[in-house]
């Protein structure tokens, strides 16, 4: 596929300090990237770096193959939406929508237009003609982003734009968003803290930690291929072990929990439950295992034959090919 941003050895200095080493990322046309994080690490320097609102201190952020450092973000054929979405609180949806359109000497004809796309895409015909205090968080959340996608921009950056929505509006925005960057086909740069979020929505994630981008690939390898500690401990739950070499990480489905009657049990390791939670779909069940008291955690069906009670003495095991050795 084509790059559109290339990020090339990218450095960024802060008194002195680099807070961003050396990075390189190359995004293709059309994807939906995510940066994820936790807090500090970076992802919003990155971002507003490829935005024109930080300068790099060393290296190329390039558009399209052309270099873009000195551009400011006006002449960036791109836009950003914040987590607080700066409406104009005077205008309606409709007039906030142009308004980016007027400032560009648009012409009235390209800008009814293109206003009226972008309400489609948004799904706000019905609340054109609403100001932003009459809207909910989700509504104004889709005129910002219609207000960006109105300019037509080759690449739209999102900056944690559901982090102040409750937990049901987020979950239905992030299926309407990933839905609306498929079909515009415009390039989405996430950033999210979000881990969840970052594994429904995209396309690939870029797992940044202290500055560098720990591991690059889609949410499946990012999930089931962990290269790095780091990444094994942060995107969901894992089970961390030593295997005298080094150390390999099982995830929790893939631990099974056997009665001391089945002692033929794969790879068996003597265990005794400490606790049981209730989460829905399943049981999560937490063991100490008796040889190096480590606790390990293993998902059950919370309808299955097999109920486990704290205090049971049960075997623990997984398949040798379900290890993922770390670096």
């Amino acid at each position: 596929m084509k790059k559109i941003i290339t990020v090339d050895s990218v450095e960024k200095h802060f008194a002195g300090q680099a807070v961003i080493p050396p990075l390189s990322l190359d995004i293709e046309e059309g994807e939906f990237l995510t940066i994820l994080g936790p807090s500090g690490c970076g992802k919003t320097t990155l971002l507003r770096m490829i935005a024109g609102f930080e300068t790099p201190t060393k290296g190329t952020i390039s558009l399209d193959g052309q270099r873009i450092n000195d551009l400011p973000p006006y002449k960036r054929d791109m836009n950003l939406v914040f987590q607080h979405y700066a409406l104009f609180p005077h205008m309606t949806v409709e007039k906030n929508i142009r308004f980016g359109l007027k400032m560009k000497n648009i012409p009235e004809k390209e800008q009814k237009q293109r206003v009226e796309e972008a309400i489609y895409l948004t799904q706000l015909m019905e609340l054109r003609h609403r100001k932003p205090s009459k809207l909910s968080g989700g509504q104004q959340q889709r005129v910002a982003i219609a207000r960006a996608i109105v300019n037509n921009p080759k690449v739209l950056l999102l900056d944690e734009p559901l982090g102040a929505l409750d937990f049901k509006l987020r979950k239905d925005l992030q299926r309407e968003l990933k839905n609306l960057q498929r079909n515009l086909g415009i390039t989405f740069i996430y950033v999210t803290h979000d881990q969840e979020e970052a594994m429904s929505m995209s396309d690939r994630i870029a797992v940044m930690n202290k500055g560098k981008i720990e591991q690059l690939g889609t949410p499946k390898e990012i999930y089931h291929e962990p290269k790095s500690m780091f990444v094994a401990t942060f995107i969901g739950e894992n089970n961390i072990l030593s295997n005298g070499e080094g150390y390999v990480s099982v995830r929790p489905e893939k631990v099974k929990v056997y009665p001391r009657e089945e002692a033929f049990a794969v790879n068996n390791r003597l265990a005794t439950i400490e606790d049981v939670e209730f989460v829905g779909n399943m049981d999560k069940v937490y063991l100490k295992e008796e040889a190096s008291s480590s606790i390990l955690i293993s998902y059950q069906p919370s309808e299955g034959e097999r109920q486990w009670t704290v205090g049971d003495s049960v075997y623990v095991g997984w398949k040798k090919e379900d290890e993922v050795s770390l670096r």
